[in-house]
């Protein structure tokens, strides 16, 4: 009991923050999930809260991540998003991530730091972000091909304008990309992270203005 006390007390610490310093397992009420058919290829995998489980990647491509790749919304390809999407059963979401920016981007790289677990209350689902600095950028990739999804690289200032269009939510992914920047320059430890309790961040209203899907 005491234990479940601390652990409540320290998501509510995170909702009220924003902030973490890292996440590195699947916490339990994620493994407990839920699956649901979505197309042939696809099963969307909720928890046991109702959320759907989501993973995406803020692409960088140095040291100062003072850029990062956004790609075009499939809906509305005149927007640009953050790429990510649906976790698949038995899979973990670092593995996600790297899947769907090679999907959705055609980028691959070194998979890094966990930026946290954010919510949206509005559409229902969670979201593991993660870093990846870029090594290669494929000349085509599935969507490119199959939709024509473009991608593109943004300065943050430019990004968080660009997902004000469409993605307000996301907005928050590049806000705890340079906090947790600014804590590593700084070498100012962040906020210890219970192993199996990746932080749950970002919980917006305005996300009332975005799509579900990509």
């Amino acid at each position: 009991m005491q234990e479940a006390a601390q652990d409540q007390d320290a998501e509510r610490r995170t909702r009220a923050t924003g902030h973490a310093s890292q996440c590195v397992a699947t916490p339990p009420h994620i493994k407990n999930a839920k699956m649901v058919k979505e197309k042939p290829n696809s099963t969307r995998i909720y928890d046991k809260d109702g959320f759907r489980r989501r993973a995406a990647c803020i692409c960088v491509r140095a040291e100062n991540e003072d850029e990062v790749l956004l790609v075009t919304s499939s809906r509305r390809p005149e927007l640009w998003i953050v790429p990510g999407g649906g976790v698949e059963p038995e899979e973990e979401p670092s593995v996600t991530a790297v899947r769907e920016v090679l999907e959705e981007a055609g980028v691959v790289g070194s998979l890094g730091r966990c930026l946290g677990v954010f919510e949206n209350n509005d559409h229902m689902h969670r979201t593991e972000v993660f870093v990846m600095n870029v090594t290669q950028e494929l000349d085509e990739w599935e969507d490119s091909r199959s939709i024509g999804r473009k991608r593109q690289w943004f300065t943050i200032d430019d990004a968080l304008s660009q997902l004000a269009l469409h993605k307000p939510t996301q907005q928050h992914y590049l806000m705890q990309l340079q906090h947790s920047k600014t804590l590593e320059n700084a070498h100012t430890p962040g906020r210890v992270v219970n192993a199996t309790h990746p932080p749950i961040l970002a919980n917006s209203a305005s996300a009332a203005a975005s799509p579900t899907t990509a």
